[in-house]
């Protein structure tokens, strides 16, 4: 046998191994699922799976106006990244602020929110909020905060539209100071 012969066989052989292994790993997939379905391994994955979320109310729609306010003696700029949303009750959403401290030093400030109508507090569930902690700001610094909510499905009916107010305060002075003897004097 020539090495030209010899050659070639080997050629011919590789071609054929080639072929087998791309049919081989083609014929894999349907062969994986198979093997899942009889093993019960699919049933592991959708039970692992998160949840549909069945409590969304996708037959009302709630109008959600963001505001937001900063108290005379803070120097920040604070505002909602959008103006409204609109959200069904029972819908996880988040919605974006931007706090600018427009100032030259560090400031802390926490805000408080508050609701209009006032009995839409009752039933506004939020998972995320700036408000939970002060903030503390370096001069000039601009930060994005979230807020993740829910609106429970119970909200009546009526109430259409929420207003969603936060207020920025400077929590600065809040620090305990020491206590004065009981004449006046410092001691």
């Amino acid at each position: 046998m020539s090495k030209k012969d010899e050659n070639r066989g080997i050629l011919v052989k590789m071609l054929v191994v080639t072929v087998v292994m791309f049919g081989f790993g083609y014929a894999l997939v349907p062969l994986y699922k198979k093997i899942c379905e009889v093993t019960g391994v699919n049933e592991v994955e959708r039970a692992n799976a998160l949840p549909l979320n069945t409590q969304v109310d996708s037959t009302r729609v709630v109008t959600l106006e963001l505001d937001a306010n900063v108290r005379s003696d803070l120097p920040w700029k604070f505002r909602p990244l959008q103006s409204s949303v609109k959200v069904h009750p029972g819908q996880l959403v988040q919605v974006m602020y931007e706090v600018r401290n427009a100032s030259d030093r560090p400031i802390t400030g926490q805000a408080i929110p508050s609701y209009g109508p006032q009995v839409a507090g009752q039933f506004f569930r939020k998972q995320e909020c700036f408000c939970f902690a002060k903030q503390t700001f370096a001069p000039g610094e601009v930060r994005q905060m979230p807020v993740v909510f829910v609106i429970d499905a119970g909200l009546p009916k009526d109430v259409t539209t929420i207003t969603l107010s936060y207020t920025f305060f400077n929590v600065e002075g809040a620090a305990p100071t020491a206590a004065k003897p009981a004449d006046g004097k410092a001691g």
